[in-house]
């Protein structure tokens, strides 16, 4: 970000630094904390931002100017892009229900879809302890409008005013693109390795395959944001090894967009945890590999429109409508794979027979 003092007109005259509690409206997933810190953190009189997505709260200390209503409008200017904003009081929280009037339909006849490739043998979605390379693209799809689109995305935008000084950011974005299928690929592969070196028989691949499950029930609960206790439950990365990451972004070196496209692999979207969860069960250098490239070629066309469009769900009309129906397809796509793991098991009758 090139914002400087003037810009955000917070800094005042030399003072002992203040406190500030905020309420953060927006905030969805656990990339969000992350990127609100890092993005306040630019500030010279910044000296700490600690977000929370439990509670839905930043504080920020440093030194500033201004009531603290003028420094909420002030920080609000710096996430607004990304569908925050900072207030002092909490912001009465609209569930959005009427969305669900589209979004239940929209989301059955996707779900219909998937039961009818499954059908046709196109995909692995709920018969099958494997994840067919063809499904791996479909979550990578809804990732790319999710969690992937929040930390992702704004890497992307980050990586544009880095590069802008240079007349462009084509080859920026695309060396990031490159970076982040290649880093996607040689990690997911690294990870199938492992899987192979640790053995796992048939009761580790079932608690695995569980505990992918939850992680996408628990992704998809979150993308409804009806139900908020369950932002307490996300899976995340540390946040010491995700914040080299975005801070990357900031550099113009000519390698930093390649080194921050696979250095994403390490960021906290559940999507990606889910598929690396699933990556280590392969047992398979060449399987792990194919499995994350093809989750990251999923994320391809939303984050490339990004890169070189104007595109911005955060601001549209319909965003609680989109998320919504995203929502009902990850819990739809959890719970079966819940019940093949059980069926697995042999807790339960398999649900369906195809």
């Amino acid at each position: 970000m090139s914002s400087t003092d003037a810009d955000v007109g917070l800094i005042g005259p030399k003072s002992d630094p203040k406190i500030y509690t905020f309420h953060v409206h927006g905030m969805h997933c656990s990339a969000c904390p992350l990127l609100i810190e890092e993005t306040f953190k630019e500030l010279p009189n910044i000296a700490s931002a600690r977000a929370s997505l439990a509670n839905h709260q930043v504080i920020v200390t440093g030194e500033f100017a201004g009531s603290p209503e003028k420094i909420a409008e002030e920080l609000t200017k710096l996430v607004k892009s990304h569908g925050y904003t900072i207030s002092l009081e909490r912001m009465k929280k609209d569930a959005g229900w009427k969305d669900f009037v589209y979004a239940l339909p929209i989301a059955l006849v996707v779900i219909v879809g998937f039961l009818a490739l499954q059908k046709a043998g196109l995909t692995n979605l709920i018969t099958s302890s494997n994840v067919s390379y063809g499904t791996a693209f479909v979550i990578g799809l809804i990732a790319s409008v999710s969690t992937c689109l929040a930390i992702v995305g704004g890497l992307v935008l980050s990586l544009s005013a880095s590069s802008a000084k240079e007349g462009g950011t084509w080859r920026t974005q695309t060396l990031f693109h490159l970076g982040r299928l290649g880093g996607f690929f040689v990690l997911g592969g690294i990870i199938g390795v492992i899987g192979n070196s640790l053995h796992l028989g048939l009761t580790a691949n079932i608690v695995l395959g569980i505990i992918v499950a939850l992680v996408m029930l628990i992704l998809g609960i979150n993308l409804l944001d009806v139900f908020h206790f369950a932002k307490r439950l996300q899976l995340t990365m540390p946040k010491w090894l995700s914040k080299h990451v975005v801070r990357g972004a900031k550099h113009d070196h000519f390698l930093a967009p390649v080194l921050v496209g696979i250095g994403t692999f390490f960021l906290p979207c559940g999507f990606t945890q889910s598929m690396q969860l699933y990556a280590l069960t392969t047992g398979s250098f060449l399987e792990g590999a194919l499995t994350m490239t093809a989750f990251a070629l999923g994320t391809l066309p939303v984050l490339a429109l990004l890169s070189f469009g104007s595109l911005n769900i955060a601001h549209k009309p319909w965003k609680g409508i989109f998320f919504k129906t995203a929502g009902i397809i990850v819990i739809a796509l959890a719970l079966f794979n819940l019940a093949n793991a059980f069926a697995t098991a042999g807790i339960i009758n398999p649900l369906f027979n195809f």
